[in-house]
């Protein structure tokens, strides 16, 4: 690596926590604007945001843990699990909160469950950037949830014995610079797993992933602002619960699009050929039953072309089956590159391939077919290739998917023999060299 690369590793290194100074600046600094301001929120209203969270929790954790089955990923358990937890923790925190501080008033605390809840966040957010870099895992899905669940559970025991045994209710020292001293605990944790979680990112990572980032660096924001509370329900508290909810809503819109992006992926798999991206069997005959039926209801002609790759087993023995599946490939491209946007290509078997022309005679069809030809005679790429190709049209050749596939299977074959017969009578013609 040379010095300029260098320089850009280390300016690229540097950039988060440029940003994580001017943001926390910018959070400590909204806080105490807000601090000023005499307002109080309706203790109704917090009770509301406290629920809220705690369902945006619960959602977040239900849709990461989806994500875990369709994935596998270790962190998606880890941070389902958290979630689950945390929405616990936001409704004990409502109880927490009528029972002591409305009747107690005399000295304000902040309710020691909204702060085991946010520690127990940002510790386990930290400890999703190593976990899956330094522990060793089982692959079986059981033993995993059970070996992460009991992480969650010990976290979640250890934050709850430091607050409640060490550290007792935090409470608000109205008159002093910083009122609420404890959030900054949570905040802390909070900034180094943003900065961690943004070094770990991949380039290519699902949105859950980038998402984590912006959960972290919220979070950072809200505590910092509660920091300024000087009353429990004043301005700055309402602003950082806000806060705090817009960082759960964030994860939750990543959760729910990496989720249909999934959905997306497999659905594209369920109906694709996995060596040449076409179209496989079953969503052919998918494509021809739905062209049937719309060519019944607007009596115009649909045509479908059945291609068989001459000399496959030819090309595998000699050249190998690296090759050979090279071949199926250029056969796919020329298909891709011949059709229409309403066309389908699809690979029908192992040297078989299907093309389904909507709207398309029995004329314009053979001219589909020879332009196919042709392009894969005009290929320059080694070994040379060749097709035989038979045609169907629909109404004239057959009304079902069984009839149109078999007339076109019986002209494939019947076009086969021919080019064998054409080269056995050119071979017959070569005269002999004595």
């Amino acid at each position: 690596m040379g010095v300029w690369d260098k320089l850009q590793t280390l300016r690229r290194m540097e950039r988060p926590w440029w940003l994580a100074v001017v943001a926390c600046t910018g959070a400590v600094v909204i806080g105490h604007f807000l601090r000023q301001l005499n307002i109080l929120f309706n203790p109704l209203a917090w009770s509301s945001a406290e629920i809220i969270s705690a369902l945006l929790s619960f959602t977040i954790a239900a849709s990461v843990l989806v994500r875990y089955y369709g994935t596998g990923n270790r962190v998606s358990l880890l941070l389902g699990l958290t979630f689950g937890v945390t929405g616990i923790i936001h409704l004990t925190a409502i109880f927490e909160f009528y029972d002591h501080y409305l009747k107690h008033s005399e000295q304000a605390r902040v309710p020691v469950s909204w702060m085991i809840g946010q520690t127990l966040l940002g510790l386990l957010l930290l400890v999703a950037c190593v976990i899956n870099k330094w522990l060793p895992w089982p692959r079986d899905l059981g033993k995993n949830f059970i070996a992460l669940s009991s992480i969650v559970a010990g976290a979640t025991c250890l934050v709850t014995a430091i607050f409640l045994i060490f550290l007792s209710t935090p409470p608000i020292q109205p008159h002093s610079p910083t009122p609420r001293v404890w959030e900054l605990i949570p905040a802390v944790i909070f900034l180094v797993a943003a900065v961690a979680l943004n070094s770990a990112k991949e380039s290519d990572s699902f949105a859950f992933d980038s998402a984590l980032v912006w959960v972290a660096g919220l979070n950072v924001m809200s505590h910092l602002i509660a920091s300024q509370s000087a009353r429990l329900l004043d301005a700055a508290a309402g602003v950082a619960e806000l806060v705090n909810a817009i960082s759960y809503i964030v994860l939750l819109g990543a959760t729910l699009l990496d989720n249909a992006r999934l959905f997306r992926q497999v659905r594209t798999l369920a109906i694709s050929d996995s060596l040449t991206g076409l179209a496989n069997y079953r969503h052919l005959v998918d494509v021809l039953q739905g062209e049937l039926e719309r060519s019944g209801r607007t009596n115009r002609p649909f045509s479908v072309l059945l291609m068989d790759l001459d000399g496959l087993k030819k090309i595998n023995d000699v050249h190998g089956h690296v090759i050979g599946s090279r071949s199926l490939c250029r056969v796919a491209t020329i298909l891709r590159l011949n059709c229409r946007s309403i066309d389908t290509a699809a690979r029908y078997g192992g040297d078989e391939f299907a093309l389904v022309l909507p709207e398309t005679t029995l004329m314009a069809a053979e001219q589909v077919a020879d332009r196919v030809r042709s392009c894969l005679l005009a290929d320059q790429e080694s070994p040379q290739l060749t097709i035989s190709i038979g045609v169907a049209t629909f109404p004239k050749c057959g009304l079902t998917v069984q009839e149109l596939l078999e007339f076109a299977d019986r002209a494939l074959y019947a076009r086969k023999g021919k080019s064998k017969r054409g080269r056995v009578e050119r071979r017959s013609n070569v005269p002999d060299s004595d």
